[in-house]
């Protein structure tokens, strides 16, 4: 009997078993995956395609609240235009329709240019002086754009773009420094509040309820103050003071709102700018919040990076070994196997020698099967020709059974 190519049975004492341990240490192992990270931090396209349908749901979602909410009241807008054009022509019998509605066309010209046509022409200021223009070019510059003025002459628009263009990068420089004073202020500001808290609560702790209370400070200064400010000089509820400053800092700009355009208030000469001035520093402000909100998250994926990593390691470490111990397990079934084959062939031999069977004696017996019994001394042991009983080793006997045709 030939011994399995597997293993060799010589070898099998020079093997160790294996065992099921991990190391303190886990060694991570490089996959090309890894190593793509390493290389480069593009966005897969699975991730990208996940945020863009994430978007576009979002964007249902937003579609049909404001559905719900907006188009009733449109519809009675309309309804009521509707109605009191036909009141108008009622009581103005020498007025037609189309004239009306071109009477309209003009007073919607009006209000898109700018001009409030509501009010006496003659007593309005105009919304181009030099406070008027400083704080459109600035809303310009900083992409708020309220649309409630605009240029309407051809060398208004091409400077408008050419103005747009050099302006917008040169602003982003100045975003990025005021931002990033405010950060070191606010950093300078967790520290200090970091060693002065004595609470029994771990660093990270400290750090996040800290950075939360110089958040909400900041939005006091530059959310509720300027709110409650502009309630007070415009006129405004604290739901559309709270609107406008959302709108504007967020570079949204509607322009259903916008600070210093009431015909029946006189503002400062310097109300303006003062204006584009918290505008200005907001901006900084929520810019070096939202960095800060990513500076976590960039430390949040870094530290769930590192622990995958330590699970894949530990994962292959443990697959390894279960695989090597299933190996070694085959390894020694295998060896067992060959070894109780090799006896079997041994005492087959043996027996065969002893009781002088030989071939020619083999072929002039009859067809069938024959069981031939030895008795080996003082164990009586009966063999079987065709391989053991399982239970010789309790019997202590061998039979031999032969099988010929």
């Amino acid at each position: 009997v030939a011994a399995p190519d597997l293993l060799d049975p010589k070898a099998a004492v020079h093997n160790s078993k294996p065992r099921l341990s991990f190391s303190a240490k886990p060694v991570v192992l490089n996959t090309p995956d890894d190593e793509c990270d390493t290389r480069t931090t593009v966005m897969r396209w699975k991730t990208v395609s996940a945020i863009f349908f994430l978007v576009v749901l979002y964007l249902i979602i937003g579609a049909t609240v404001f559905q719900a909410l907006e188009q009733p009241y449109e519809s009675q807008l309309k309804s009521a235009i509707l109605e009191e054009k036909l009141k108008f022509l009622a009581k103005h019998s020498c007025l037609n329709s189309t004239e009306l509605e071109d009477l309209v066309k003009q007073l919607v010209l009006a209000v898109r240019a700018g001009v409030n046509p509501s009010s006496n022409l003659s007593n309005q200021t105009s919304l181009w002086d030099l406070s008027s223009s400083f704080f459109f070019a600035g809303t310009v510059i900083t992409t708020i754009g309220f649309g409630n003025i605009s240029p309407h002459t051809e060398g208004g628009r091409i400077f408008c773009i050419l103005y747009a263009l050099l302006g917008i990068p040169l602003f982003g420089f100045l975003l990025a420094g005021v931002g990033d004073q405010l950060g070191t202020i606010f950093g300078k500001g967790i520290a200090k509040v970091e060693k002065m808290i004595k609470w029994k609560v771990s660093q990270t702790k400290i750090r996040v309820i800290s950075t939360l209370l110089f958040i909400l400070f900041g939005c006091l200064i530059f959310v509720a103050l300027p709110a409650v400010i502009f309630k007070h000089i415009e006129g405004w509820s604290t739901l559309e003071s709270i609107y406008f400053v959302v709108i504007t800092l967020t570079t949204i700009g509607f322009g259903d709102f916008v600070a210093g355009e009431k015909e029946n208030l006189e503002y400062l000469d310097y109300y303006k700018p003062v204006v584009w001035f918290w505008i200005l520093v907001g901006l900084a402000y929520f810019a070096a919040v939202l960095s800060m909100i990513g500076d976590w998250f960039r430390v949040i994926s870094k530290k769930t990076k590192e622990e995958v990593g330590e699970f894949r390691a530990h994962a292959a470490e443990w697959t390894a070994n279960v695989s090597a111990e299933f190996k070694e397990t085959r390894r020694r079934l295998s060896v067992d196997i060959y070894d109780r084959f090799q006896r079997a062939a041994s005492i087959k031999r043996k027996l065969s020698s002893e009781l002088g069977i030989n071939a020619t004696m083999n072929q002039e017996m009859t067809p069938g099967k024959r069981t031939l019994s030895a008795n080996l001394g003082e164990d009586k042991e009966t063999l079987y020709l065709n391989g053991l009983s399982p239970d010789y080793a309790d019997r202590q006997e061998i039979a031999i059974i032969e099988n010929l045709k």
